[in-house]
């Protein structure tokens, strides 16, 4: 049954993730009828609402340890899914029950083919029906895409939060850095403080802007706590159980905005005096966070990062030339709606190896044409079909002293952790 429902939702109703664009539905109107439906569940919890080009998934996840480390019974949203449906809504790190979204859905079936709203904003409800009915004391919701027109904007959160901008879904949300601030400061709201993760020349006077006609408290994280991520991170980075592998430079952004949310939210939580290190050490076990520099293998060192934008990918590379491998093998595949030519100018070409290949899905760019882009820079690839033959290849090419990348895509990723690693030894 509950994989019947499954079929049936990825098939009947437009989903960003598998059909891109086409599927994007602009306005609340759906999501203020299903509200309705449900007896407005939203109302029922606090929340903090999260969005950001890069970096919003790791916040969101960081936030909810935080919550689960204090106490709180804490509900997560969060998107896309890499492996199973049911990562997308959790509470304290445990994924929705399959009987949730079966009843969920013979519940509401007729009104849901009579409304027919998109994949994410019957996703979005269903989350907030199961978090309301769960009386969760608060639930962190990530933005799916943009802001203002994103269904999760229904909710009046304790606490809003933008992580940063970058250039992404330009189609969408705008071109320039003010256009896609625009979009995203949509999730500011009267009553509700604002924590800005990264300040930008171009989108900042805009956030100040929004924020000033709300009459709304702003903070910029990066001008307020920058000092403070040493102090948090040296007791993880430098412990016995973790290391610059497993805790890439570009989470101290993240834990940056992390520090100023807490901060914040103080006002309205009672919280432990000193709960951050704690939050940050127990991520993994807490959340269940998958994707994010994740660390799958030691022999061979293997590691996927579900980045897959310029602003991502500036990032990620810097931090796999820091580890100073001998080769890093890179199983690579991208949709063909990211500007390729703008992240392929971010990759080395000394050093490092990419195995071309495609996920299952519509909107992934063949390996042949993904090749022959990279082989336009200059780059060494090896041509493959599949993810999991990508990785086959990288593993008989690999030597002691390298290190084996997945990403460049969700689909890639998602795929991937979907493999049983063991076949390929």
């Amino acid at each position: 049954m509950y994989q019947d429902i499954l079929a049936k939702l990825f098939s009947a109703f437009p989903m960003y993730h598998k059909q891109g664009t086409s599927a994007y539905k602009e306005g609340l109107e759906n999501i203020e009828e299903l509200a309705e439906l449900t007896g407005y569940p939203e109302k029922r919890f606090k929340t903090v609402h999260v969005a950001g080009t890069n970096g919003k998934g790791s916040v969101s996840h960081l936030l909810a340890s935080y919550f689960q480390e204090a106490g709180y019974k804490t509900g997560l949203f969060t998107s896309p899914h890499l492996v199973d449906f049911s990562e997308r809504i959790k509470i304290n790190g445990k994924p929705i029950p399959e009987e949730r979204v079966i009843d969920f859905f013979n519940r509401y079936q007729s009104e849901l083919d009579r409304i027919e709203p998109s994949f994410f904003e019957m996703t979005t409800v269903l989350a907030f029906d199961y978090f309301a009915n769960e009386q969760v004391d608060v639930a962190i919701i990530e933005v799916g895409l943009g802001g203002r027109l994103d269904s999760t904007n229904i909710i009046n959160p304790v606490l809003s939060v933008i992580t940063n901008i970058s250039q992404d879904h330009t189609q969408l949300l705008g071109i320039t850095f003010a256009e896609i601030a625009y979009e995203k400061g949509g999730i500011i709201k009267s009553g509700t403080p604002v924590v800005i993760g990264e300040t930008h020349p171009d989108s900042e006077p805009v956030f100040r802007q929004i924020a000033g006609g709300k009459d709304v408290p702003i903070y910029f994280a990066d001008q307020l706590a920058s000092g403070r991520v040493d102090e948090l991170t040296s007791s993880l980075v430098h412990s016995s159980t973790r290391s610059l592998l497993t805790f890439p430079d570009y989470q101290r952004k993240n834990i940056i905005t992390f520090a100023v949310c807490v901060d914040v939210l103080q006002d309205y939580f009672d919280f432990p005096s000193n709960n951050l290190c704690a939050a940050i050490s127990n991520l993994y076990k807490n959340t269940g966070l998958m994707g994010r520099w994740q660390v799958l293998e030691q022999e061979p060192l293997t590691i996927c990062d579900v980045g897959h934008n310029v602003g991502a990918f500036e990032v990620t590379i810097k931090q796999l030339i820091r580890h100073n491998r001998t080769r890093v093998h890179f199983v690579f595949g991208m949709v063909n709606d990211k500007d390729i030519d703008a992240v392929l100018s971010l990759f080395p070409e000394e050093h490092f190896t990419y195995y071309c290949c495609r996920a299952e899905n519509d909107r992934m760019l063949t390996p042949e044409i993904l090749e022959q882009k990279l082989k336009d820079k200059g780059l060494t690839t090896v041509l493959c079909d599949t993810v999991g033959n990508a990785y086959k290849q990288a593993r008989q090419a690999f030597q002691v002293e390298d290190i084996i990348f997945i990403g460049g895509s969700c689909f890639v990723v998602g795929e991937f952790l979907s493999l049983e690693l063991d076949t390929f030894a």
